[in-house]
């Protein structure tokens, strides 16, 4: 397809729009929205930088793909903004990965379903399923986890540990902060790197939604199996046959 000279610059304004702030009303840019050769074009700026072009709602946004894309937050990047100095370690990002698993999966049915079957999740449902999540975990033989670290490269026996060594703080939720080594200050850090992506909003009393674009990303991503290396296969089994150990015990 052969392109012109106003074509190729409306596109590279708009694609110089979504890179420097990650997203731009629709209405903003219209061209990409009733011009075929603009938008082939911004998908091919941002391929070239490992990103994807999503729509949601009344925005349009550019998402990293790859850990390699410029446009991706590092891991040094995450730990310093959001992570406490103790915490500063690969293996709280993957802690935090793992407790955004749970709450998008409580969103969307462990993964079963295309759409949401609930509105709202409070922090105290989310932490529940965390721990629950946890205990599961516990039961499996270490011999039989340290296989499928291997597998899937995470290392879920430390993960294990971390999540147990923190204070199971119930009381005096809403005290906690990020100075505080407890479950609830985890979740509220993962919560505030959430917000900050614009992937979940805080409707108050500790209760938060899904955005737009957290539904466009889930239903085009995170339910891709082979994206996720099987671990929301994994995660989910996990915690079926906990809770069937669980039932089978009250008999």
């Amino acid at each position: 397809m052969e392109y012109n000279y106003k074509e190729i610059m409306a596109a590279f304004n708009i694609y110089s729009r979504l890179a420097a702030k990650g997203y731009e009303y629709r209405e903003e840019i219209r061209e990409y929205m009733i011009d075929d050769k603009v938008r082939e074009l911004v998908h091919a700026f941002a391929h070239e930088v490992d990103c994807t072009i999503i729509t949601a709602g009344e925005y349009i946004y550019m998402v990293p793909m790859v850990t390699t894309s410029p446009f991706h937050i590092t891991n040094d990047e995450l730990k310093r903004r959001y992570l406490p100095y103790k915490q500063q370690k690969n293996l709280y990002i993957y802690l935090m990965y793992v407790t955004i698993i749970i709450l998008f999966g409580e969103f969307y049915d462990s993964y079963q379903s295309l759409e949401p079957t609930r509105d709202f999740l409070s922090l105290d449902n989310w932490l529940r399923e965390v721990n629950s999540f946890i205990d599961a975990l516990e039961e499996v033989d270490k011999e039989e986890l340290r296989k499928i670290e291997k597998e899937m490269g995470y290392n879920w026996i430390s993960i294990l540990e971390e999540w147990n060594a923190m204070d199971d703080i119930r009381e005096g939720v809403r005290s906690q902060d990020g100075r505080t080594n407890s479950r609830v200050s985890f979740l509220r850090t993962v919560k505030s790197f959430l917000e900050d992506q614009g992937l979940i909003n805080d409707i108050g009393n500790d209760e938060i939604e899904l955005t737009e674009k957290s539904k466009t990303i889930i239903q085009k991503y995170y339910m891709d199996y082979e994206l996720n290396r099987g671990i929301l296969d994994f995660m989910y089994s996990i915690e079926r046959e906990g809770r069937e150990n669980k039932d089978a015990s009250h008999i």
